[in-house]
């Protein structure tokens, strides 16, 4: 309907709108390209004025664990776009990685996504590495793309999520593929991409009444669909405590939680995940390297006040 009221813009470019927020109903934005529009609706469309096409660097602060003439390793902070898209054209992690790598930084990625071979959520918190030039670029994106099935490439996350799983490990073995109605999420689809998450519970905690209410799992990456470790662990009915896209009917439960550790999750305002572990060989000397990131403050918090619930 959009798309013939306003001959200017593409399907793509309207689609972008909705999901950037800038379509709205009244006061009300829209988000979701498939809503049905009711009679008599006024329909507002804020277009945003044209940047530039290609990212520029901007002084961004990065928190470097390891950087040579080929790779660059960051812990990534919440908060942080890794690359621009629609309704994030700046202030990105590749606005970031313009500036403080230079002309060095692969363009292999695209004019959008200089470097990145791969991607964190926004408040996904952890490790990241990024491509310098060309050939690096080339040998990690082929890494990623078999993730340690006969390479030495290991993917780490720690993750919080509701409840206790019945059993010490496990992993979920479910296709993912784009919402069939909510196209910004994901979901487990039959005919969707193969996506393979091991896990392990490390701890477990109570709640307010005694009872196990939240464990803490180390998750592991065999493959590395978007949001892949939230729609597995909400499909499996153990969502990522505040996860308010994959476990919005969870928010309740916050009541269940002790006071102290109820106030720390409220306080967090993201999901609670955290890629702690990165192992890659290195695309030119081929040595394994292996990096650990500790929680961010933030989730150490949340941990010390679960914990003070036991």
């Amino acid at each position: 309907m959009l798309a013939a009221r306003q001959p200017s813009l593409s399907r793509s470019r309207l689609k972008g709108l909705i999901l950037a927020g800038s379509v709205s109903i009244g006061t009300t934005a829209i988000r979701d390209p498939a809503y049905h529009v009711g009679k008599g609706d006024t329909i507002t469309i804020d277009v945003p004025e044209a940047v530039a096409a290609e990212p520029e660097g901007e002084d961004i602060a990065l928190d470097v664990v390891y950087e040579d003439d080929d790779i660059i390793v960051i812990n990534k902070p919440k908060g942080l776009v890794v690359h621009p898209a629609a309704g994030h054209a700046s202030g990105t992690l590749v606005n970031a990685l313009i500036a403080h790598c230079g002309s060095s930084l692969s363009g292999i990625g695209g004019v959008r996504r200089p470097g990145i071979v791969h991607r964190l959520d926004k408040d996904t918190t952890g490790l990241m590495v990024a491509a310098k030039n060309d050939g690096a670029h080339q040998s990690l994106t082929a890494q990623f793309a078999d993730h340690g099935r006969t390479g030495a490439m290991e993917r780490g996350y720690l993750a919080f999520v509701w409840g206790v799983p019945n059993r010490q490990r496990g992993t979920v073995d479910a296709p993912i593929d784009r919402h069939p109605h909510a196209r910004e999420k994901m979901a487990v689809r039959e005919g969707g991409r193969e996506a393979i998450t091991h896990w392990e519970v490390q701890q477990t905690f109570a709640g307010a009444d005694g009872k196990p209410v939240a464990s803490l799992l180390a998750c592991r990456l065999e493959t590395g669909r978007t949001h892949q470790i939230r729609v597995h662990l909400a499909h499996v009915g153990h969502p990522l405590l505040g996860d308010s896209v994959y476990g919005p009917h969870f928010k309740t439960k916050v009541s269940h939680l002790g006071p102290e550790s109820g106030a720390a999750l409220v306080a967090l305002g993201r999901q609670a995940l955290h890629a702690y572990l990165l192992v890659i060989e290195h695309p030119q000397t081929g040595e394994i390297l292996r990096w650990e990131s500790p929680f961010p403050e933030d989730l150490v918090h949340l941990k010390t006040k679960l914990e003070a619930a036991l």
